[in-house]
């Protein structure tokens, strides 16, 4: 029989390429008949074949007995044959696995120095914690052999049995310790490299090895085991403070000294993570790692920008000394590179140089103008024409940093340099909101995709990408906190939040969020702005039908409140008519909105046009009852002159009396109606502890039943079924009438717990019907009046109040400060519960409590008559009365 070789096997694969499946079924029918012979070098030639099958893709599992049988082989060529299919094939969870034991203990024993590193290389690869168990032993014997290339291999395949048994930890702890001072520098460097993959896992038991391997650092020479030394005291100086003293030395002339750049990195990487990063040192590996930023080599460049963001939150003032070299790696084509640029330029911004990094980066945000790529035929006909052989002249690439994910990531960046711990890096909150704004004009206006003009809803949910819009509302959310945490900056923000919503281009960005929250800046702070009516035609703009439209007329109802007010107080004869005129252009403009699809927008702009209808009748009113009045005092005839002095005093506080009404102010008491949107309460910013500091009610008990549960006799009663009545006549019906009477007595007693909760809940439903139209509830008579009832109402006099709340705008020099804090609630004495305290970085006191609405004025309020109801008489009960029953006659017998 004529059997087929590996190299007949791979040129028969090469000359049936195209039937090659065929070709290889034949084969593994072959192989199969192969490995069942007695030959052991014609078995071994079918496991090898089968190997190369394997790499191809096609199992060999099957086969797994007939490895083992050639591991057992006591010939080496064959045996090699049998632990290579058996590294390439065997798995965890081959059931064969447990036969090799003792043929694995079997050849450990061996002292042939050829065989025991191929037995040693199958052990690390098909290891498992039972195996591990079983031939550590074996294993840690091998360490002792004389051959240096056996204790090397011993000493590799030690890594893979420590972590699978970690039992024998101690044991090998103690044979690497001894392996650390062999003869044999290869031993050693072996040792080393598994002590530095093993300390990586759990630091802490290699300590004990410190005072070996500082001699070998000490006195080594062999440039890659100083990394692997150098690597190793990096895991373990974090975990013992007294190697960092200790190693500042060797490490320091090493970072000086040597020329070799993966060592040079690797101790500075050991001074960053081991806590030895002072004094001439830290200087001395910032340095290093600058000249690393400027050298050509792309990977160099990457481990020093990993290695100052290390240095940059301890030693950023060593980091901000290469910012020139660090922001030209921001240009840098290689994408890894220019993210850890932006990472580190992150980790070293501080207040002084915030301001130049920022705007660096907005000027590498800023797409340079594109010029029309020209294309081939224009190229080749310009060729033509010109006559010459030069080549056209062509249109340099895109950058690839001026692509939308890169432009979203820088822009990331900023906003964390602007944010981070409470704003302490910003030295100038007015340019932080401008960089806000300038992010918002920069990022969200560059987005290439089309608005799609069918759609009914903003261009924010169609036509922005998630990320895009993410951007949108981090923008919003910093103009806004910063607004409200810094109140010196309120002005400023009012101010620009106007002038951004009167540019046309602003509203056109897409950028809803930031829109949104300039909007809600201008109405929350009216009272800052300089131009008000400017700001609310800007308010209910065309463009704003875009955006969802209640905040706009929430807002615009703020700052058409506040103009009313302030006009209010300054009102004269052609007050009315500005009013009249203002109040009718909203109107028209809320109009718009109130056609919209959106119900929320329809709600508002309706109840909104409601109340400048109610406004405008009033102020025409009280320009009528005004004129009116003109006029008849105009008419009225002058008094005659008084005979004396008296007299003519008499008359003239007559005549002050008659003019002077009370009740009637010098203004359209309309003009305060929207004040309260404003003013009512002052909304500051929430400390992150706040709910968990409010007080617990007295007498909440989170344990008691609610509503308590049913008895168990009652459901007792329920699941019993009901019996079916028979009909009885006569007496038989009425047997024992005080029994049935007893029982239903004794199931009615209630104890008082439950009487008072069946009284509570019958007090609260009949409190819910009390307004539900569904209901007719008994009107019962007015209970006595109650003193003590009647509520405590503080009257303020003055015209002071009438515009509390509002302060007219001036420039001040007053610090910015930050409410890092936040509100939180006042605890209530004996509760228990206690406000935290701020923590160090705090910049304000604990902030005021809410000033209560002001009280607008002290002339009585507008009453509206309800109109009359038509009352429902209560009906008087129906007494029913029992009658006996008759007693039927007897039918007559027939």
């Amino acid at each position: 029989m004529w059997e087929r070789t590996l190299s007949d096997l791979i040129r028969g694969l090469r000359a049936n390429k195209g039937d090659e499946s065929q070709f290889i079924a034949k084969a593994v029918d072959e192989i199969r008949t192969e490995v069942k012979s007695k030959d052991m070098d014609l078995k071994a030639a079918a496991v090898l074949k089968l190997v190369y099958l394997e790499m191809l893709g096609y199992p060999m599992r099957w086969a797994s007995f007939y490895v083992v049988e050639v591991m057992s082989s006591p010939k080496f060529h064959l045996k090699a044959v049998g632990y290579l299919a058996a590294v390439q094939s065997f798995t965890a969870d081959t059931d064969v696995l447990m036969l090799t034991t003792n043929l694995l203990k079997k050849d450990l024993s061996n002292a042939m120095a050829p065989t025991l590193p191929m037995v040693l290389n199958g052990f690390s690869h098909l290891t498992t914690p039972d195996l591990s168990r079983d031939l550590a032993s074996d294993v840690f014997a091998v360490l002792t052999h004389s051959k240096p290339s056996v204790r090397k291999s011993g000493v590799v395949s030690l890594f893979k049995l420590l972590i699978t048994y970690p039992d024998a930890l101690p044991i090998g702890i103690k044979r690497l310790k001894e392996r650390l001072g062999d003869d044999d520098p290869g031993v050693v460097s072996a040792t080393v490299n598994v002590l530095c993959e093993l300390a990586r896992r759990s630091p802490e038991d290699y300590l004990i090895l410190a005072p070996q391997l500082f001699h070998l650092l000490t006195t080594a020479s062999n440039n890659w085991m100083l990394i692997k030394i150098v690597k190793l005291f990096g895991f373990l100086a974090p975990h013992e403070s007294r190697l960092a003293k200790k190693l500042s030395g060797p490490l320091s002339d090493l970072i000086a000294n040597t020329p070799a750049i993966s060592l040079l990195y690797e101790c500075v990487h050991t001074v960053i993570v081991g806590g030895m990063l002072q004094g001439s040192i830290a200087r001395a590996c910032s340095a290093k790692l600058a000249v690393f930023l400027g050298d050509s080599d792309q990977n160099l460049k990457y481990i020093a920008l990993l290695a100052m963001a290390k240095i940059a939150p301890t030693h950023a003032h060593l980091v901000a000394e290469h910012q020139d070299v660090i922001f030209s790696s921001i240009e840098d084509s290689d994408m890894s590179i220019r993210m850890r640029a932006l990472e580190l330029l992150t980790a070293m911004t501080n207040r002084n140089n915030i301001q130049s990094i920022v705007q660096q980066l907005l000027d590498h945000l800023i797409k340079p103008p594109s010029q029309p790529t020209q294309s081939a035929s224009s190229a080749l006909r310009a060729t033509l024409t010109s006559g010459t052989t030069s080549a056209p002249a062509t249109t340099a690439a895109p950058s690839k940093s001026q692509t939308d994910a890169y432009r979203l990531v820088v822009a990331r960046r900023i906003l964390q340099m602007l944010s981070r711990d409470a704003y302490s890096a910003v030295p100038d909150f007015e340019w932080a909101l401008s960089v806000l704004v300038d992010l918002a004009y920069v990022i969200c206006g560059s987005s290439s995709l089309p608005n799609d003009p069918t759609s009914t809803f903003p261009p924010r949910y169609t036509s922005k990408p998630d990320s895009t819009s993410s951007i949108d509302s981090e923008i919003a959310f910093l103009f806004k906190d910063i607004a409200v945490r810094v109140r010196a900056i309120r002005p400023g923000a009012a101010a620009l939040a106007a002038k951004c919503i009167s540019d046309d281009q602003f509203w056109g960005l897409g950028a809803w969020e930031v829109v949104g929250a300039a909007v809600w800046v201008c109405g929350e702070y009216a009272s800052e702005l300089d131009s008000p009516l400017t700001s609310l035609l800007d308010l209910l703009q065309p463009a704003a039908l875009s955006l969802p439209g209640a905040l706009c007329i929430q807002s615009a109802l703020k700052v058409f409140g506040f103009w009313a007010a302030d006009r209010a107080e300054r009102w004269d004869d052609t007050t009315g008519a500005d009013v009249l005129r203002e109040v009718e252009r909203t109107s028209e403009s809320l109009r718009a909105f109130a056609k919209m699809a959106d119900p929320e927008v329809q709600e508002r702009a309706a109840n909104a046009l409601q109340l400048f209808r109610f406004i405008q009748a009033d102020v025409v009113g009280f320009e009528a009852r005004r004129t009116a009045a003109q006029n008849k005092s105009k008419d009225k005839p002058e008094p005659e002159a008084p005979e004396s002095e008296s007299e003519a005093a008499q008359a003239e506080s007559e005549t002050t009396l008659d003019e002077s009404k009370p009740d009637e102010p010098s203004y359209p008491k309309s003009m305060y109606l929207l004040q309260p949107l404003r003013v009512s309460f002052e909304l500051n910013y929430v400390a992150p502890h706040a709910q968990s500091s409010v007080p617990v009610p007295d007498g909440l008990n989170l344990d008691a039943w609610i509503v308590p549960p049913p008895k168990a006799k009652h459901l007792q009663e329920e699941e019993q079924p009901k019996k079916v009545k028979k009909k009885v006549k006569g007496k038989e019906k009425e047997r024992d009438p005080t029994k049935k009477r007893k029982s239903k007595k004794t199931e009615e007693q209630d104890t008082p717990e439950e009487k008072a909760a069946t009284a509570k809940a019958r007090a609260e439903r009949l409190e819910r019907q009390k307004d539900d139209p569904y209901y007719i509830s008994e009107k019962k008579p007015a209970a006595t009046d109650d003193v003590d009832n009647i509520p405590v109402v503080k009257l303020e006099a003055g015209t002071s109040s009438r515009f509390a709340g509002f302060k007219p705008r001036s420039v001040s020099s007053q610090v910015a400060v930050v409410d890092v804090a936040g509100e939180m609630p006042i605890p209530r004495p004996g509760s228990g519960v206690h406000t935290p305290r701020s923590g160090p970085g705090s910049s304000t006191a604990t902030p005021p409590p809410r000033a209560a609405a002001p009280v607008i004025s002290s002339f009585p309020q507008y009453e509206v008559e309800d109109e009359p109801r038509a009352v429902t008489p209560t009906p008087e009960p129906i007494k029913v009365t029992k009658v006996k029953k008759k007693k039927a006659k007897a039918k007559p017998v027939v």
